[in-house]
């Protein structure tokens, strides 16, 4: 995707699976090999989330990323880091509630993508109001990758920001092959995994099983 144009919700919606890469879960593969497999697999949605890395590590990584997503035609979305996303060209970034505002984080990369955490109605309608072009929701079901401070928000909740939003949702947290249908069947237009993707045997594999899923 050009990142000089601002993304149309087909831009935005590339697949209903939205794939995180993150150093600590390779599990001593090499990264770069896990994102190839996801690519091959189909995966057309990547963020890199690499928090305990250094400044350079992570732009060295972001960089590899970006070269790896733009020859398979997908979005790259860096996680946190707003520098980085300008550095290595990526499609966007997406931010937590404690990292740099909505405001400011647009003066800075204007027409691109920016997605927000949110974990409850209010935090989600904030970010929708201050045009944000999707907002993560959870954690659905808690989650084994990342200390959110949040409880488990489940399906009911997904359902009512459904209701409340136009914005894409991304719902996030301890999703996995076993149980993303019932969160895409609770409203969220694309489902993030973690673990589950990168812990995969054959990740190529678990991506086109998953996605299958989603045209069954």
């Amino acid at each position: 995707m050009s990142s000089e144009s601002a993304p149309s919700p087909q831009q935005l919606l590339p697949s209903a699976l939205y794939a995180i890469v993150d150093p600590t879960q390779s599990r001593g593969r090499p990264l770069n090999s896990i994102l190839q497999d996801l690519l091959k697999g189909g995966a057309l949605w990547i963020q890199l989330r690499a928090k305990e890395t250094t400044s350079n590590e992570f732009f060295q990584l972001a960089r590899a990323a970006r070269q790896l997503t733009r020859e398979a035609g997908a979005l790259f979305i860096v996680n946190d880091r707003v520098d980085i996303a300008q550095a290595t060209q990526a499609d966007g970034v997406h931010l937590g509630q404690d990292d740099l505002p909505l405001g400011v984080a647009r003066r800075l990369i204007r027409e691109k993508i920016i997605g927000i955490s949110t974990h409850d109605l209010a935090q989600a309608q904030e970010a929708e109001r201050g045009g944000a072009n999707y907002i993560g929701f959870g954690p659905i079901f808690g989650t084994a990758t990342k200390e959110t401070g949040y409880s488990g928000r489940g399906l009911t909740m997904l359902r009512e920001i459904r209701r409340a939003v136009k914005v894409p949702i991304v719902a996030i947290g301890g999703i996995t092959e076993n149980n993303v249908t019932q969160v895409w069947e609770a409203g969220a237009d694309a489902a993030a995994m973690i673990s589950d993707l990168m812990g995969a045997e054959n990740v190529a594999e678990k991506v086109r099983r998953i996605l299958s899923l989603r045209q069954a």
